[in-house]
């Protein structure tokens, strides 16, 4: 159970209700998951899910690369909502499905796209070690050049931000999802 109950939308400040809206009409499709705790702090909120709305949609990164970041840190920090509301646009967005299953059981992909390896070194090693060897960072360069290791960083960050979000206040996928990690 969550320890935070959603905002109610009715009961929303204008300036929260005007929030709401810009989320609920953004390529997100709706007000759910972080959103429902961020709501509680609209101007918050708003700085939040306008960064979001760039790193997520609108980075050098295709949704395959993007969600193959998001993917490893939610599994880092065994956030499920996180992992339940990105796994389904790692699919969409082509990233294999034993690729998303090594990283749901910490593993270390086989067979991965030299893009793909480049971001998993670089993910991995900043979520794991709180640092990047000089070696994957240059290889993360190499693949992405410096606006994609600039974005790659901040998108990382975000879903850190997100994830620890989602934890702090217990947001948990729909009831009846089946356990996500073991």
């Amino acid at each position: 159970m969550s320890r935070m109950q959603p905002v109610d939308p009715a009961a929303l400040s204008p300036e929260g209700r005007a929030v709401y809206d810009k989320i609920a009409n953004s390529p997100r499709g709706g007000v759910r998951g972080p959103f429902l705790a961020l709501l509680h702090v609209p101007e918050m909120c708003d700085r939040l899910q306008h960064l979001g709305a760039y790193l997520r949609y609108d980075t050098t990164f295709d949704s395959r690369l993007s969600e193959m970041a998001i993917l490893i840190v939610a599994r880092r920090f065994n956030c499920p909502y996180e992992w339940f509301a990105h796994e389904p646009h790692a699919i969409k967005g082509g990233l294999a499905q034993p690729v998303i299953e090594a990283i749901r059981e910490r593993r270390r992909p086989d067979g991965m796209k030299a893009d793909e390896t480049a971001l998993y070194d670089f993910a991995s090693e900043l979520v794991i070690n709180n640092s990047i060897s000089d070696t994957t960072y240059q290889r993360a360069l190499d693949a992405f050049g410096k606006r994609g290791v600039v974005e790659l960083a901040g998108l990382i960050g975000y879903y850190m931000m997100v994830a620890m979000t989602l934890v702090a206040h217990d947001l948990q996928p729909p009831a009846g999802t089946p356990p996500l990690f073991k």
